[in-house]
């Protein structure tokens, strides 16, 4: 396994890759391990750091996620929302052929392991709610915002002020996504 870092506006991202594919991408926070990087770790830093720039709005890299056949396939579909445009649970159940499925494709959904790239953040409720998001709500915010998605907030102060994210309760969403992703390593 290859693992490299990514330091976004949103913070600090693992990337993990197999001789595949990308297998992981998630904010991470300042605990780090050792940095062995390979093609793939270096074009994705590359192709992460050009979306946050405006300068990317697809991704083209191979993917080697590890889940369920069921997580597999929504995760497909979710690759085939394009950028600045969201869907809901429920069209993504749709898509995946299980219409009354929109609870399962938001539990698939929060196990995506390869965030943004997987753009998970781009699903929403079929109310127009924003729902949870692994990486947390402000930075689906930030993520859709940057994507030049309006949004109804509930909680407008979720948006950060500044691309600085780095305070207790980011810590506190980091050690929440570090535990779901558990079983990736």
């Amino acid at each position: 396994m290859y693992t490299d870092y990514i330091d976004t506006p949103l913070g600090m991202m693992e990337c993990k890759a197999s001789n595949e594919g990308i297998r992981q991408l998630i904010f991470c926070g300042p605990e780090q391990s050792t940095v062995s990087s390979n093609e793939v770790t270096d074009v994705c830093k590359v192709q992460l750091l050009e979306y946050f720039k405006g300068q990317r709005q697809q991704f083209d890299l191979p993917l080697d996620p590890q889940g369920t056949v069921f997580q597999k396939q929504v995760w497909h579909a979710l690759r085939q929302i394009p950028f600045g445009q969201v869907m809901t649970y429920l069209d993504i159940a749709k898509m995946v052929n299980k219409s009354k499925g929109a609870q399962a494709v938001g539990g698939a959904n929060g196990r995506n392991p390869i965030t943004l790239i997987v753009p998970c953040h781009r699903v929403i409720a079929s109310s127009g709610a924003l729902t949870g998001y692994a990486g947390g709500l402000e930075r689906k915010l930030w993520l859709l915002a940057h994507e030049g998605i309006k949004v109804k907030s509930p909680q407008p102060q979720l948006l950060p002020q500044s691309n600085e994210l780095h305070n207790s309760a980011f810590e506190s969403v980091i050690k929440t996504r570090q535990a779901k992703t558990q079983f990736l390593d």
